[in-house]
């Protein structure tokens, strides 16, 4: 009589690897609220940001985008929210900021303004050191060796030497730029840089900007260029009445905008 075995059953083998977590943002606001005089201008905004990502946040007057800016480097403090840089709040007390957590916050998030900012009675090389001979703790030789290299990045080494009121809009906004660039930020915002340029002038800015964004400068950038944020931003944030109403990829926010808010404002702005 013939032996018959019996076929043992293959064991399963699970081949399918673990889902893993999904990157830290490198900054991320969570529900930032903030009043003036009780009046909201803010509402529970929250926004992740990655390394490297340039975000552009676009809108009309009043939408809260310059405010929420401040926030991130408390020129504002949220009246309620929470800051973080790589998954680690900012500061410990979101309303109430130690001197040293906001100096540690200003030398990681770096601000470029509207306005200059520079000091009028120092050389264009002098603006540039002395924050870092200040804050970082560099020696003036090194701080003006560092302060030489990125005038050379923004295309102002041979205006180390003049004063910035012997210098354009447009070269004093790249001057700021080079100055908040000296304190080795990991993150730079800028609040519409460009508003207070002629075309041309704010077209030396921009450019400046798209190489910062080339080289991996992580960026949130409140502007109206509206092809500055269509052709350089990796996500646009259309804001208005304090709150994000739409955010996503240029092109789809530009090209085929979902909330019929978003699509009044880009057809009186595209339209101009």
């Amino acid at each position: 009589m013939p032996v018959t075995t019996e076929k043992k059953a293959d064991p399963v083998v699970n081949n399918s690897a673990p889902t893993p977590a999904p990157p830290t943002p490198q900054l991320e606001l969570r529900d930032i609220h903030k009043e003036f005089n009780g009046v909201t201008v803010l509402k529970d905004v929250s926004v992740q940001v990655a390394h490297g990502e340039v975000v552009a946040f676009i809108g009309p007057s009043g939408a809260g985008k310059s405010t929420l800016l401040r926030c991130v480097n408390y020129l504002e403090v949220p009246s309620s929210g929470e800051l973080l840089l790589e998954g680690k709040p900012a500061v410990a007390v979101a309303s109430k900021p130690t001197r040293q957590e906001l100096i540690a916050l200003r030398r990681q998030v770096g601000m470029v303004f509207q306005g200059f900012n520079l000091f009028p009675h120092l050389s264009v090389l002098r603006n540039v050191a002395l924050p870092q001979e200040r804050v970082l703790g560099r020696s003036k030789a090194e701080a003006e060796t560092r302060a030489m290299e990125l005038l050379e990045r923004v295309g102002l080494a041979n205006k180390a030497d003049a004063r910035p009121t012997r210098c354009s809009g447009g070269q004093q906004q790249r001057i700021a730029i080079a100055r908040a660039l000296a304190l080795d930020p990991s993150v730079m915002l800028f609040d519409e840089p460009t508003s207070a340029l002629d075309p041309e002038l704010g077209g030396e800015v921009l450019a400046v900007m798209q190489e910062l964004a080339s080289i991996g400068m992580t960026m949130l950038v409140v502007t109206h260029e509206m092809s500055f944020a269509r052709r350089v931003s990796n996500r646009t944030v259309f804001m208005a009445d304090g709150a994000i109403v739409e955010q996503g990829p240029p092109e789809q926010v530009f090209g085929a905008p979902q909330h019929q808010r978003t699509q009044r404002f880009l057809e009186a702005v595209l339209e101009r």
